[in-house]
């Protein structure tokens, strides 16, 4: 019954239109200052649990999806999708997914509360199954079989039109460890690869946060997560790759390699559009760019500061990467942080039409 997802040839999937979706986590008037014509998918961000149903907590959270799911009447082509979860957002979905109940009432409660606000589907984002993500929160073994379980409860419940999409770690335990991707890929619609925040607060190793290759020093990327997955044969035309449009900032303890895989900690994240005001070369910091994770970084020498981002041209390099490579499309993290105009998503639309 899926048989238009499984189609895996160069030549249909060089047709099908690139999908480019945006986490949008504003809210219900910051969405007109960005041209959604650009966009095929908004990803509301994010409903969260209340008991075991799927929850929107504040009646100004209710406004923005009504306002998203508004802007399908003039851009016929475009989809809305609530989210679940997020970093931080799922300090229960162990617990409740671990129950054929829980599972059940969210898959329930998640087609009503679509239904009500007329939006397309559920996208899950639970960080993470089986490994530790936000500190505190429950993880055990159970949560692949689980999450298996949960797919297919929501498949059931709310029927083939819907859409039913999940967000994925990228790192290699991830891969391994928290999805069963040969059983949960037919039945969802796409996964969308978090390909960012690669970089952390650690001791050492300060990396990339959002590299397109994987280098010696970084095996996470872009590219790595596509051929993790190509390896399991799983079709290409259901894969997204993310961009991220912030910085990650990194006090580093020295100047060697200019921050690049040193030793550092997190300070804050910057988003994009207020990149031109905070990274000048007037503030102290010099523009770098790593021609193997083709990833661009600023070092501030004076302050010891470290910083990774997506930029134009990184963007620019990951839009085609996607095309080139037969993608469902690419996805990022999230809106209100681009420029109103000249930005990344601009830069992902030229790129697109330049074809």
């Amino acid at each position: 019954m899926f048989s238009f997802i499984y189609i895996h040839t160069a030549q249909a999937q060089t047709k099908k239109e690139l999908a480019v979706i945006a986490y949008y986590a504003g809210n219900s008037t910051a969405i007109d200052s960005f041209d959604v014509s650009k966009l095929t998918q908004i990803i509301y961000s994010f409903g969260h649990l209340k008991g075991n149903q799927l929850f929107i907590r504040k009646a100004e959270d209710s406004l923005t999806i009504q306002k998203l799911v508004s802007l399908k009447s003039k851009y016929p082509g475009l989809t809305v999708l609530l989210s679940l979860g997020g970093w931080g957002g799922c300090e229960t979905c162990s617990d409740v997914f671990s129950k054929k109940k829980g599972r059940k009432e969210f898959a329930r409660s998640t087609k009503k509360v679509i239904t009500y606000f007329g939006a397309d589907g559920i996208d899950l984002d639970w960080e993470y199954p089986v490994i530790s993500g936000y500190p505190g929160h429950k993880y055990q073994e159970q949560d692949r079989k689980n999450f298996t379980k949960l797919v297919k409860q929501l498949r059931k419940t709310l029927g083939e039109k819907k859409e039913v999409t999940f967000a994925a770690g990228v790192s290699k335990k991830f891969f391994e460890q928290s999805v069963d991707w040969k059983k949960v890929m037919p039945i969802v619609n796409r996964v969308n690869l978090m390909t960012y925040d690669l970089a952390n607060g650690t001791v050492s190793g300060i990396g990339h946060h959002t590299p397109l290759y994987s280098t010696p020093m970084q095996l996470s990327s872009a590219d790595f997560a596509i051929k993790f997955l190509d390896s399991l044969h799983i079709p290409r035309n259901k894969l997204v790759i993310g961009a991220g449009f912030y910085a990650r900032i990194f006090e580093m303890k020295d100047t060697v390699n200019k921050g690049l895989y040193q030793a550092g900690t997190f300070q804050k994240s910057i988003p994009f559009k207020a990149f031109d005001s905070t990274f000048s070369a007037a503030n102290g910091f010099t523009y770098y760019w790593d021609p193997v994770a083709q990833a661009p970084y600023y070092f501030n020498a004076e302050k010891k500061l470290f910083v990774t981002m997506d930029d134009l041209k990184s963007i620019q390099l990951k839009t085609q990467y996607a095309i080139d490579k037969g993608l469902d499309g690419i996805m990022f993290w999230q809106l209100t942080q681009d420029k109103k105009e000249g930005g990344l998503v601009d830069m992902i639309n030229k790129t697109k039409k330049a074809l």
